[in-house]
């Protein structure tokens, strides 16, 4: 709609120079237009804002204005003629406050954005000039642009608050993404209708420091969510100041779900460990893998050694003497050290009482509650050597006299016995003490250290000085290796006690 505009009766027009002195230096821009719609006076301000030098590039009249300018709402959609601010002022009408986007016609890009009001001078009440005052909000509005811009951009999920009112004015795609929150369910509604602060970790003091303007510091929180769940974040606020010159809050998040996931993970599958490691068959050791502490121990191998929980956990196998020799224990953490883990290494594990238990040992590293340990199983196979040992001893005496056997089974039980050397290779000379060979004939007879104490009229730390030195010599790390070293090099070890 295009309002009619009556010709100017140039006789009839009050002189209004004093009052273009006035406002001629204000950085406003001020447009004199008379009721019959004629624009008499604009100040240097208002033409710069149109990007113009004189005034006659206006057309000289509100209609000639409305051809050479395109007004455009802020939400982009043509603004109606009749809805121009001179327009309105032409029609009597006051306002506040109208933000537009002002262009040349054809063009197009805006180039403004102008804040107007307008207001109707009287006389004799009658309409005697219309004032339109032009502020330019060309830079505020672009830097409150690029404020949304980057706002929106950024992949931090982030909501804005008024502190004015507490209500939330702006909210970006990475808080909607993070929470399933539509924008509008959102933006108008006040922190106390969606509290994001409720179940924060300091909730009083997070509340007292918004309402105060002052930072909230990085916390825990629940952030509520539009299905009644809720979802771990992590929040901070910091005060700013919107384009607009509003005091606000920015809050941002980040989404703590995954690692709270991971947590329920990890303490599940630490409970389902525990369970398996308390009840396995195996006996079982864990132990930490700096100092060597034991840390915890299964029921299997609890019941393998005679021990109990509280006299083994928080000490060192050494100090309980787990393993038969002190270079067994120490095989054992270099195989840890050097590789991480070993598989099937026989040994020699000593109950409380002193009973030895032969045992194949495999040991892995692992990480439990954030510590590094050694978790260690141990496979009884006493029975198995129990049964080797006595076939060799069958084997032997049946070979003692064995006239009366063929060749051809004399090589079986030969090879039964031990395995043949293949050929072109020597057997490694040994050289033994007399009391070497003496512990060394008791143990292929199945003596234990105390046995062989009592046989050789030795202390018990004595034989097992012997016994370690004999296993250093050949090369042996149990009895039964050592047995078969024995028939390997087919000693005939007999017992004939050193003077």
């Amino acid at each position: 709609m295009t309002v009619k505009i009556d010709p100017p009766h140039p006789d009839t027009r009050p002189d209004r120079a004093q009052l273009h002195r006035i406002v001629e230096g204000l950085s406003d821009g001020v447009v004199l237009i008379e009721p019959d719609g004629e624009i008499v006076w604009a100040n240097e301000a208002a033409l710069v804002m149109h990007g113009c030098t004189a005034l006659s590039d206006w057309g000289g009249t509100v209609k000639g204005y409305q051809q050479a300018f395109d007004l455009r709402l802020r939400d982009g959609q043509p603004m109606p003629k009749a809805a121009y601010p001179m327009a309105r002022l032409c029609r009597g009408e006051s306002f506040e406050d109208v933000v537009v986007d002002v262009r040349k016609a054809g063009q197009e890009e805006p180039d403004w954005v102008h804040r107007a009001r307008g207001f109707v001078l009287d006389r004799d009440g009658k309409p005697d000039c219309l004032v339109l005052i032009i502020g330019d909000a060309t830079e505020a509005y672009e830097a409150g642009e690029r404020f949304e811009s980057m706002f929106n951009a950024n992949p931090a999920p982030a909501l804005i608050v008024r502190l004015a009112d507490l209500r939330y004015v702006r909210v970006n795609e990475g808080f909607l993404d993070l929470s399933g929150w539509e924008r509008d369910a959102i933006v108008g509604r006040s922190v106390y209708e969606l509290d994001i602060l409720a179940q924060a970790a300091d909730s009083d003091s997070a509340k007292a420091r918004l309402t105060e303007g002052r930072i909230v510091p990085q916390m825990e929180a629940e952030l509520p969510l539009p299905n009644g769940d809720s979802k771990l974040v992590l929040l901070a606020g910091h005060p700013a100041e919107m384009p607009n010159n509003e005091a606000c809050m920015i809050f941002t998040f980040a989404d703590l779900e995954p690692r709270r996931r991971a947590e329920t993970a990890l303490r599940q599958s630490e409970e389902r460990f525990a369970t398996a490691f308390r009840f396995a068959p195996v006996p079982m050791l864990l132990t930490s893998l700096d100092g060597h502490r034991i840390l915890n121990v299964n029921h299997a191998f609890l019941a393998l050694t005679d021990w109990g929980l509280e006299s083994v956990v928080g000490r060192k196998p050494a100090e309980i003497e787990l393993f038969e020799t002190s270079a067994t224990r120490r095989e054992i953490e270099k195989k840890v050290a050097e590789s991480g883990s070993f598989r099937g290494y026989e040994v020699q594990i000593k109950t409380r009482t002193g009973s030895l238990v032969t045992c194949l040992a495999s040991a892995e590293t692992v990480t439990i509650n954030g510590q590094y340990c050694i978790l260690a199983a141990f496979q009884d196979i006493s029975d198995r050597k129990r049964t080797e040992l006595d076939l060799i001893g069958a084997i032997e005496g049946v070979m003692q006299d064995s006239s009366w056997l063929s060749q051809k089974i004399m090589d079986r039980l030969a090879a039964l016995r031990g395995p043949t050397p293949r050929p072109g290779t020597t057997i490694r000379s040994v050289e033994l003490t007399p009391r070497e060979r003496e512990v060394l004939a008791l143990i292929t007879r199945g003596k234990s250290d105390d046995a062989i104490a009592d046989a050789l009229s030795l202390k018990r730390n004595t034989v097992r000085n012997h016994v370690a030195r004999l296993y250093a010599k050949i090369g042996a790390h149990s009895r039964a290796e050592a047995i078969i070293w024995a028939r390997d090099r087919g000693h005939q070890l007999s017992f004939e006690p050193v003077d």
